[in-house]
């Protein structure tokens, strides 16, 4: 058995061309076009990647963008004052941090300076929470795990009761990631690095999402026959035979698990296209709630 290969890039391109379809509507209309701003601490060159992608992104749909770009020397309290001067700007509906910050920042209070509202990457303290709780509902959930539930929505009609395990516990990816399963009635077992016996937990999962950022860590003999296998790693591989001397893998070592798996998201063109998709949807969104 082959796996079926989950392309990210064209469901991606059919979200971008949904919100470019409803920004045209809204400017139609005599409507505000949505705006994004990025905030970017220091000049990590990944982060300046992810940011520029970012902002390509949206003008292929139509978003109004700006770049806060901050040197890394300045102090706290002037990112987080920087951060409020986007929240009373009318043309910005929604404000993203970059992250990783700087080392020595507070990033939990940096997020929490950004607007409700304007939280279109989902990680205020207050949008979190609510998504860990029954009963309420965040504005805004982060872009690359609702990434991550929008391609298993395509393969599934319900995820209720089906075993979910998901590798790594950050707060970018991997907790958010079991939340919102949990909040679509899947059974999920979160691991970290502390799991003993990984290979056996991975085996019991209907749908393994795998963001541990460790090179094609999962194997084969890790996959239950016919699984979902969802690879979030980035991972870098010299390859000599490149333009750029390496390639990009997931944390999946994706050609062994193919010949097992159900389904499966390759590296690159898997979850990354997702991830900003997403955060064009909620950036839409926060001009729709607005209601400008």
């Amino acid at each position: 058995m082959t796996a079926k290969i989950i392309d990210g890039t064209s469901i991606a391109e059919n979200i971008r061309a949904e919100v470019a379809s409803d920004v045209k509507k809204r400017m139609d209309a005599g409507l505000m076009v949505p705006g994004l701003a990025t905030v970017m601490v220091g000049d990590n060159p990944a982060s300046q990647a992810y940011v520029r992608s970012k902002r390509k992104a949206c003008a292929e749909v139509g978003i109004h963008s700006v770049g806060l770009e901050l040197p890394a020397t300045m102090p706290q309290s002037e990112v987080e004052a920087q951060v409020k001067n986007l929240n009373d700007d009318p043309t910005i509906h929604g404000i993203l941090v970059q992250l990783p910050l700087p080392s020595g920042f507070d990033e939990e209070k940096i997020l929490s300076a950004v607007d409700l509202r304007k939280d279109v990457d989902g990680f205020h303290p207050v949008n979190i929470g609510r998504l860990a709780q029954k009963g309420r509902d965040p504005l805004f959930t982060p872009a690359t795990p609702t990434g991550v539930m929008y391609l298993l929505n395509q393969q599934f009609s319900s995820l209720e009761g089906l075993n979910a395990v998901v590798l790594g516990r950050s707060n970018i990816v991997g907790m958010p990631t079991m939340l919102l399963l949990i909040r679509a009635n899947a059974t999920v077992t979160l691991c970290h690095s502390h799991s003993k016996d990984l290979p056996s937990i991975c085996r019991q999962a209907d749908i393994l999402v795998a963001a541990i950022g460790r090179t094609e860590m999962v194997k084969k003999d890790w996959i239950k026959p016919g699984a979902v296998v969802i690879d979030v790693g980035i991972n870098r591989v010299e390859d000599p035979s490149k333009p750029r001397g390496y390639r990009l893998v997931g944390d999946v070592a994706f050609n062994e698990v193919k010949e097992i798996a159900g389904a499966i998201s390759p590296v690159p063109g898997g979850v990354g296209p997702m991830t900003i998709a997403m955060l064009l949807k909620n950036t839409l969104k926060a001009a729709i709630l607005a209601g400008l």
